[in-house]
């Protein structure tokens, strides 16, 4: 499993790889793709990663674990495969965007283009069983990804976080507010996208955060 994670973040990550949790969890995950259907497929799985270097993060956002249904997850946190059609979540989030910054979604609902943009789509559970949503929760994946939140404050340039509901703010005490931006609001599920998500206006909230430090904006999407 280790072996497509790009060299770059293997270095910063070198501790939490070698730990026997990580052990354990590639016993765990390589178990239950032999039993069952795990997204993403094998060589996603770290497809955040490859696509946004260490040195290049200039954004995290921060998921839950990956979506469970076929042909969806690509290792990337809200991002869906080209062609797929875009979740609830995924549609919410992309309303948002048109309300925030008058723009289109990035052709085809993949994120991708956010990524190599330096926005770091880091799930908080790389790995998820077929149909069944947290199923891979729990088994080690929080220690990893909390080490990658560690790691990307640890970089001597600032970085937005960027966390959507309850579970990715409680990952707040990771994150040293005084370096870095930190911007919260409610998740953009349909259960709680109406209780402060809509209208929170994250992706011009990240420009603006970004131009401050004199860094060039995310272009988020395409003009009408």
């Amino acid at each position: 499993m280790r072996e497509y994670l790009p060299g770059d973040w293997s270095e910063v990550l070198k501790e939490a790889l070698e730990s026997p949790t990580f052990r354990k969890l590639e016993r765990f995950v390589a178990e239950e793709r032999r039993r069952y259907t795990v997204y993403p497929a094998e060589a996603d799985l770290f497809s955040a990663f490859r696509l946004t270097p260490y040195a290049r993060v200039r954004v995290l956002l921060l998921g839950q674990d990956p979506y469970h249904g076929p042909g969806q997850a690509h290792g990337l946190a809200f991002s869906v495969q080209p062609g797929v059609t875009p979740p609830p979540s995924l549609a919410n989030i992309f309303k948002e965007l048109w309300n925030d910054l008058g723009l289109k979604p990035p052709a085809g609902g993949s994120l991708v283009p956010w990524a190599e943009q330096g926005v770091l789509l880091l799930n908080a559970v790389l790995t998820v069983r077929q149909a069944e949503p947290n199923s891979h929760a729990g088994q080690g994946w929080e220690e990893f990804t909390d080490a990658v939140i560690r790691a990307v404050g640890a970089r001597p340039e600032p970085v937005v976080f960027l966390l959507w509901g309850n579970y990715a703010r409680k990952k707040r005490k990771l994150i040293d507010a005084q370096r870095h931006e930190i911007i919260e609001s409610a998740h953009p599920s349909p259960l709680s996208a109406m209780g402060g998500f809509f209208g929170s206006r994250p992706f011009s909230r990240i420009n603006d955060a970004l131009m401050l430090r004199g860094q060039a904006p995310i272009e988020w999407g395409r003009p009408e």
